[in-house]
């Protein structure tokens, strides 16, 4: 295993250094303990998201920066930054100032991406909503952080964006001008809308046009008087411990952010056209997606407003994508497509490569990674782990990175980041292989939890030591093992168990297709294992199989007396139902850790308590 990675690693280094800037693994020198620090002979970069674009339009004026196939808009990076300084004149014509905030609400269309950099322009604080709020969220939301003006279309699908709005705010029915004043929302001024005229509202159109001569000169002289150190972004996260809480990002996180992480992915020496499906209200679509353009000149491809695994398809085939962003569930779809060999997904001229980027954390199963080798011309892969509160990339993969590093880990340690492994408990640095919290600290992580001091002193300690809550280890060569959640860990007799460990196990079993695995209460105990199973079809398997299939497998003594497995029809397919494919397609594809706080509440706790009274354990 070690000659492996060294090797690998050797391998990672050959093939990135084909620049000047270069991105290399670190080396723990024969240290013991779980800390790990990406030093970088590259410097951090002291600039705005406004001056990042202006720069890549000044030296890339004519090449393609957005494709918006679904609506068939095409943006070269001087079309697209003349496109941007009107609608951040247009905004400070409406009124919005420096340090306000504005809410974008929607899908995946131009003008998201379009007001994410307006705003930046203009000193106003971008609040990323995620489109599937239903209107308490949207309510609690745009109170939070006091949104001034929401951007969004009239529908997208089953969502209706105005209809929504006016619940909330019914005085938008008698704004003739577009400007409200809302009780429920008394910050809230207007509503601009994308598509459709709607009464009440500002059109986009409208905002486009509104900025005069003097506008535009307010605009150029606030670009000396921006900091890169303002806040630029409101990010909402999950709200496993209440309500959601707003992850502020400055021009500094983001910029930073995603330069290093271009560079770590190779977009600074070759061209490259990105097919992105994932959302732009995660900070995976808006800061490696978008800001990854404006510092590295690639050109991003957006099939569709939503997800379409067809779209993806035909985006990479049509547009010729070499790189493409998302999640293995993503990638599973598309895999799964009937007609798959009818595309033509080789997107391979003058030596270029294929390549994807698993994003959210999620490792890859080897079979779905061999699949893309061979069913979708894929070339590299690379793996990747964040948070919102961290900009969000804290880890990334290098593309040559072998077999083992991309299915068994989540990347290595960015430039200019650390990371240390604590006790859960005693809050300590654990040796080096072994699992705790993973904590990070770098320029990546956020200002605070907006308006809401607690709960940044909770995550972000003194020392500026972000606490993850994952439960990871560390190698020596600055790699990353996920292994859970805190929230998710299982303590049976005060000893920590990590249910990611065991149902990683049970997949090995060649009959068990799927394994989830919950703590259910104990009296002695505390809680007891319950590893829920369903069986692949046609294939069978005792309780007591498994049981001794843990015994010679895992290799712990105490291990086949706490597992307890339930092999009902009943059970596994409400697990493979509800657990699988609802959670699965909202956490990996919308890429929202809300829902999680209901998977553990409302179903992992009814869940055991049915595991218990309808299935007795032992």
């Amino acid at each position: 295993m070690y000659l492996t990675q060294v090797y690998s690693v050797y391998c990672s280094c050959l093939s990135i250094n084909r620049s000047l800037h270069v991105d290399s693994p670190p080396m723990v020198p024969g240290q013991s303990f779980s800390y790990v620090h990406g030093a970088s002979s590259v410097s951090l970069l002291g600039q705005t998201v406004g001056q990042s674009l202006q720069a890549a339009a000044d030296r890339w004026p004519h090449r393609e920066a957005l494709v918006f196939v679904q609506d068939g808009v095409r943006k070269t990076f001087s079309q697209f930054q003349e496109d941007v300084d009107q609608a951040a004149a247009g905004l400070l014509a409406l009124g919005l100032k420096r340090g306000d905030r504005l809410g974008v609400w929607g899908p995946n269309t131009y003008h998201w991406i379009l007001f994410q950099f307006a705003t930046a322009k203009a000193g106003i604080i971008l609040v990323s909503i995620n489109p599937a709020y239903q209107l308490k969220e949207l309510e609690f939301t745009l109170g939070k952080v006091q949104c001034k003006a929401v951007v969004c279309p009239t529908q997208f699908k089953t969502q209706r964006f105005c209809d929504t709005l006016r619940q909330i705010c019914p005085e938008m029915d008698t704004a003739e001008s577009g400007v409200f004043r809302s009780s429920r929302l008394p910050d809230l001024r207007m509503v601009i809308v994308t598509d459709s005229r709607q009464t009440g509202t500002v059109h986009v159109e409208d905002v486009m046009q509104a900025g005069s001569r003097q506008h535009h000169q307010e605009l150029q002289d606030l670009q000396t008087k921006l900091s890169f150190d303002d806040p630029i972004n409101i990010q909402f996260t999950s709200g496993t411990t209440g309500s959601p809480k707003g992850a502020t990002l400055s021009h500094h996180n983001i910029v930073n952010n995603a330069y290093f992480v271009g560079l770590r992915l190779g977009f600074n020496w070759k061209p490259i056209r990105a097919c992105v499906p994932v959302p732009l209200y995660h900070c995976i679509g808006s800061v490696i997606g978008g800001m990854c353009m404006a510092l590295h000149g690639i050109t991003l491809v957006f099939p569709s407003a939503g997800y379409d695994s067809r779209a993806n398809l035909e985006a990479i085939q049509n547009e010729r994508c070499n790189f493409l962003y998302g999640t293995p569930t993503m990638y599973i779809d598309m895999l799964g497509q009937p007609d798959l060999h009818n595309y033509d997904l080789s997107s391979v001229e003058s030596g270029e490569r294929f390549e994807v980027w698993f994003t959210g954390g999620s490792l890859c199963p080897p079979e779905v990674m061999r699949k893309l080798r061979t069913d979708m011309n894929v070339k590299d892969m690379i793996v990747s782990y964040g948070t919102t509160e961290n900009s969000p990339a804290a880890f990334v993969g290098y593309p040559r990175d072998n077999e083992e590093l991309k299915t068994e880990t989540v990347g290595c340690i960015l430039n200019h980041a650390e990371a240390k492994v604590v006790d859960v408990s005693s809050g300590e640095v654990v040796p080096l292989g072994d699992p705790g919290e993973l904590l990070i600290r770098a320029y990546s992580v956020m200002l605070e939890y907006w308006d809401d001091p607690d709960k940044t002193s909770e995550a972000i300690a003194k020392d500026r030591w972000y606490r993850t809550g994952d439960i990871a280890s560390l190698d020596r060569f600055g790699y990353c093992r996920i292994v859970g959640r805190i929230k998710d860990m299982i303590i049976r007799g005060g000893e920590n168990i990590y249910p990611a460990e065991i149902e990683k196990f049970l997949h090995t079993h060649p009959n068990v297709q799927e394994a989830q695995v919950i703590g259910v209460r104990d009296e002695r105990l505390g809680e007891q294992v319950c590893a829920c199973i369903r069986l692949k079809e046609g294939l069978d398997c005792s309780r007591e199989e498994i049981r001794n299939f843990f015994t010679w497998g895992l290799n712990t003594r105490w291990l086949s007396h706490w597992v307890e497995v339930v092999l009902t029809r009943w059970l596994s397919h409400w697990v493979e139902v509800v657990l699988t494919r609802w959670l699965c397609h909202w956490v990996e594809v919308v890429l929202t850790r809300w829902l999680s706080h209901w998977v553990e509440v409302v179903l992992t706790r009814w869940l055991s308590h049915w595991v218990e009274v309808v299935i007795p354990l032992g």
